[in-house]
């Protein structure tokens, strides 16, 4: 179960504790991704370890002469950065978060500090990326609720509109029809307007003007009836 976290000379006594502790953490969907191990130059009897997961960044450090293991534990969304430091004799692996924390683990492996800034940067992205599809998201859903109240602006001014054009009693006393004949000519206004009002469409439809550029002109276009 833990050759896998051996490949880059880890402790396996140590890998062990921590998988076994990493066991009762997990939640559900939850995956042991890496695990580094401290390695201290002279006594390295209760090293410290870092695991990464899928959802989340754990630093244990031995207690009690080894007997309990403490830890803290970050998840993906609340980390700003990690960084690697390597030195003379190992490296510093640390991250920082969105309250201003800091935590990190020094004398690790240059290798395994590498592998720890792989894969944590491989998570900052997926998380970046989870993130921008989440505000894409919300921000549809704003314009979408716009949109609608625009529309409805819009349709509750549209039967104001066309009683401007109220209708002309001369006509009555008149004994042609002639009178009536501009009011024929005048009919293909509306098809012009239905017409305009498509372009507009098309327009916005295609993303070459705004959805306020769009009401405000539909909103002009629907005034000159």
């Amino acid at each position: 179960m833990i050759e896998k976290f051996l490949t880059e000379e880890q402790d396996p006594k140590a890998v062990e504790k921590i998988y076994m502790r990493l066991a009762d953490l997990l939640t559900t969907g939850e995956e042991i991704l890496y695990i580094a191990v401290q390695k201290k130059p002279i006594v390295n009897l209760f090293p410290d370890c870092v695991a990464l997961t899928n959802k989340r960044i754990l630093f244990f450090t031995p207690a009690n002469l080894g007997l309990t293991i403490k830890f803290v534990d970050f998840v993906w969304k609340d980390i700003i950065d990690v960084y690697t430091k390597e030195e003379i004799i190992g490296a510093i692996f640390s991250v920082k978060t969105t309250n201003g924390a800091e935590m990190g683990v020094d004398y690790l492996p240059k290798v395994q500090a590498r592998k720890l800034y792989q894969y944590a940067q491989e998570r900052k992205e997926s998380e970046r990326e989870a993130r921008r599809l989440r505000d894409l998201e919300e921000k549809r859903a704003e314009s979408g609720s716009i949109q609608f109240d625009n529309g409805a602006r819009v349709s509750a001014q549209q039967p104001v509109v066309p009683v401007a054009p109220a209708p002309e009693p001369e006509p009555v006393y008149e004994p042609t029809a002639a009178p009536q004949q501009p009011s024929f000519h005048e009919s293909p206004k509306p098809d012009e307007l239905t017409e305009k009002l498509k372009k507009l469409r098309m327009l916005f439809d295609n993303g070459l003007i705004s959805q306020e550029e769009y009401n405000h002109k539909k909103l002009d276009l629907l005034s000159d009836l």
